[in-house]
């Protein structure tokens, strides 16, 4: 009897899980204070050069960052509240599904492909370069600075806001349509009694999300900034380490980048915005369709204008794409060393991702099944519950920095790119990760746990035998999403990328930087199709769930 009361009573930290996951929470905290470590030792070295950083240019810069989020998130939003409610009033049409899956490809690709998609369509070669010349009456220039940003920001939140926003309106009980039906209510009573209250309160969280996507753009802006005025933290950071070779006003910028940061996912966890959420859809409509002929012929409208608007940058990186020299790219040799490059990292990263998000996941389910439902979470639980998401707080940009300037003295600053990519990359994408597996998780261990106590089994012999099967999907699911946002991103490989060490998104901007359009135009293709197939594979992986 002693025995057993010593067993039941013995310390948490003991079981296996809880201690991978305290190794998984001590890699994340690694990352994120090494990097915060190199910033504080520069500046202690050079605090008037941090110092002096804090001049005109930067408040031009920090007031260009936020007026430009402020910016589409207005013209991501507004158009997004009017477009949700015409797919919520018509809840059954010819291609409804095919349209919001439509509005789910611009979350799957990389930011540089999106990039490549607005230029291509009205860059200064652009397909439509010829009628906007005839318009203006001037030769066309291309679409940079502000307007480039702006059009790539709405082509990446409109589909966001107007999911989310969907969603919100899916919700209204059905009997609430139902009795507006019965009642006769109009389009505008509707609107004012029934969809507003439902939007307003999904509203703030949707609109924060998106101001926070856009304070922390990095490709887009990198992209198609198109010069010192149209220039924010993220990409000032970059051009202080890599073109000016300035470590001391990297370090202010970082810091400024971090408080914006920071205050921007306070506010959106005050408004309890899901910052990974996935707006899934219901397949099923909850209302009656109600719209009469005039409001169709509108509601009508305002879907194809944005059908064409999602659709047009996609369509532009296919037809620009195709018309490459898809063959000799192929054979480049370039070409095959970035794929290799890009595949290896971005499926290290991705099985990194997954087995951090699993050693907290299970560390946290560990700790609550031995906690009494009366006792409060201890702060090694609260952590491993909410470490993934507080990564967020840190963009990509700002770990690499700080780990560019830490090891820039040692020599070996391009030689630790691989393994920059792959951890950065990693943890950045937990919180999705997270998210996939720790419901199936702790479904698996409510129906398990206590068999498995009495069998004795733990360990990895738990894990093959009992946890495994439950979570494979999910896991799989967690792998090819984690491994499509590796494979598609820019802001670490941009720091530490070299001719030793290119990704195919590096390599593409390295093509667009030296006018080899063409070339950039069929990597951007090849480049969107693989990370599609892969968040194709995580989407039917979490439907099949």
């Amino acid at each position: 009897m002693e025995a057993s009361d010593t067993a039941q009573t013995r310390s948490p930290p003991r079981d296996g899980r809880v201690l991978a996951g305290v190794a998984g929470l001590g890699l994340v905290g690694l990352l994120v204070g090494g990097a915060f470590a190199g910033l504080i030792l520069v500046a202690a070295r050079d605090w008037s050069g941090a110092a002096s950083a804090f001049d005109a240019y930067l408040a031009r810069i920090v007031g260009f960052t936020l007026w430009q989020a402020a910016l589409s998130t207005l013209l991501s939003v507004a158009p997004a509240i009017l477009v949700a409610r015409a797919l919520a009033r018509h809840p059954s049409f010819p291609g409804r599904g095919l349209i919001l899956k439509l509005f789910a490809l611009p979350l799957a690709l990389p930011a540089i492909v999106a990039a490549m998609g607005v230029l291509a369509l009205l860059g200064r070669a652009g397909l439509f370069a010829d009628t906007l010349t005839m318009l203006t009456g001037t030769r066309w220039q291309g679409i940079y600075g502000l307007s480039g940003i702006l059009v790539a920001h709405v082509f990446f939140n409109l589909p966001l806001a107007t999911r989310f926003l969907l969603q919100a309106l899916e919700a209204v009980p059905a009997d609430q349509w139902r009795l507006a039906a019965q009642l006769g209510m109009g389009a505008r009573a509707s609107f004012r009694l029934i969809e507003w209250p439902a939007l307003r309160a999904a509203l703030p969280g949707v609109a924060g999300l998106v101001f926070m996507l856009c304070v922390t753009s990095f490709t887009i802006v990198l992209t198609l900034g198109g010069g010192p005025a149209a220039t924010t933290l993220e990409v000032a950071i970059y051009q202080a380490l890599r073109f000016d070779f300035d470590p001391a006003r990297a370090v202010a910028l970082t810091a400024l980048q971090i408080g914006l940061t920071v205050c921007a996912v306070a506010f959106l966890m005050r408004l309890g915005a899901d910052m990974t959420g996935d707006a899934n859809l219901p397949v099923a409509p909850r209302r009656p369709a109600v719209a009469g002929r005039a409001e169709r012929a509108v509601n009508g409208a305002l879907i194809l204008a944005a059908l064409a608007f999602v659709a047009g940058p996609l369509a532009a990186v296919a037809i620009t794409g195709l018309k490459a020299d898809l063959a000799r790219l192929a054979a480049d040799p370039a070409v095959h060393a970035a794929t290799v490059t890009s595949l290896v990292l971005a499926l290290a990263a991705a099985l990194l991702s997954v087995a951090l998000s699993l050693s907290l996941v299970a560390a946290r389910r560990a700790l609550e099944t031995k906690r009494p439902r009366t006792v409060r979470p201890s702060l090694l639980e609260r952590m491993l519950d909410t470490g993934a998401s507080l990564v967020l707080v840190v963009p990509p940009i700002v770990l690499g920095a700080g780990w560019f300037v830490a090891l820039q003295g040692t020599g070996r600053l391009f030689a630790m790119a691989p393994i920059m990519v792959v951890t950065v990359n990693a943890v950045m994408a937990m919180p999705f990760a997270v998210r996939a597996i720790h419901p199936a998780w702790d479904a698996a261990s409510a129906r398990h746990e206590k068999l498995a106590a009495q069998l004795g089994i733990s360990g990895f012999n738990r894990l093959r035998l009992i946890d495994w099967p439950s979570i494979r999907r999910p896991a799989f699911t967690a792998l090819a999403f984690a491994m499509a946002l590796s494979l598609g991103d820019l802001g670490v490989i941009a720091l530490f990328g070299s001719d030793a060490v290119q990704t195919l998104p590096y390599l593409l901007y390295a093509r667009m930087g030296s006018y080899r359009t063409a070339d950039a135009a069929g990597l951007a293709l090849i480049l969107g199709l693989v990370c599609l197939g892969l968040m194709m594979l995580a989407e039917r992986g979490r439907n099949r769930r």
